[in-house]
């Protein structure tokens, strides 16, 4: 009764926090541009001087989008990179237990990756085929189930969000930002959701710029992923690039 009652409150937060950030959201103007780099997507990080990367890995879930890459996490663990992991909702019911022994590994940082993953809009804009959200009230609703979903599960609240696509509007930016999240966007598109060839995949990550988020993926087995940053992460280890978790 003890943990119901604290999802109930979990939950009732949420809502209560995506009903302000909608309120905000109807403030601003029109939809107006769509796409992976608007103000307010944050693509670099800090870099202190040095080369330094900060990996991002989505597990998108769905039908199509449940497996995991078991080998890219090995690679990650045998040279001991931080990496940031974007979890959909329904990866994470999909993967739970595996879900849970990645929020307990320091390595890793976990962030929000939607509940349906869909491109966050406030009408319904789509990319890559796949219709966003429909209303402010709507992508509110993407983020905030999921935000809450994560709270219970692993008993935090993740500080970033990306939601599927990666594409947003102005005002959907607006709504993650008032519910107090980042936006994870990329400066480095390292696996092309998984299409590129392990070579391409490794010219991506050593000639990424210092301080690049990388948006690769984690839920794609078949890909080129895996074998792209074997390649690649023993030269940059070697170089001296420091990895490094998203953080506010």
């Amino acid at each position: 009764m003890a943990i119901d009652m604290t999802r109930r409150a979990v939950f009732t937060a949420a809502a209560g926090i995506a009903m302000s950030a909608v309120t905000g959201a109807r403030a601003t103007a029109s939809p107006g541009a769509f796409g992976t780099d608007l103000p307010g997507i944050v693509q670099t990080v800090p870099t202190g001087g040095r080369p330094t990367l900060a990996l991002t890995f989505d597990a998108c879930g769905g039908p199509r989008g449940n497996d995991v890459d078991v080998e890219l996490l090995d690679v990650l663990l045998r040279y001991q990179v931080p990496a940031t992991l974007f979890l959909n909702r329904r990866w994470i019911a999909a993967n739970l237990e595996l879900a849970h022994t990645l929020a307990a590994d320091p390595l890793f940082a976990l962030g929000n990756h939607g509940t349906r993953h869909v491109p966050l809009s406030v009408s319904g804009r789509s990319a890559y085929g796949i219709a966003g959200t429909r209303s402010p009230s709507d992508a509110a609703r993407e983020v905030a189930d999921n935000q809450a979903f994560m709270t219970t599960e692993f008993g935090r609240s993740p500080g970033w969000f990306r939601t599927g696509t990666a594409h947003y509007d102005g005002p959907a930016v607006a709504i993650v930002g008032g519910m107090g999240l980042w936006i994870a966007g990329y400066a480095v598109n390292g696996d092309a959701g998984a299409t590129l060839e392990p070579r391409q995949v490794a010219q991506q990550l050593l000639t990424a710029p210092s301080g690049a988020i990388v948006l690769c993926h984690m839920n794609k087995p078949d890909g080129g992923t895996a074998e792209g940053f074997r390649a690649a992460l023993p030269i940059l280890v070697r170089s001296g690039t420091e990895f490094v978790h998203l953080s506010r």
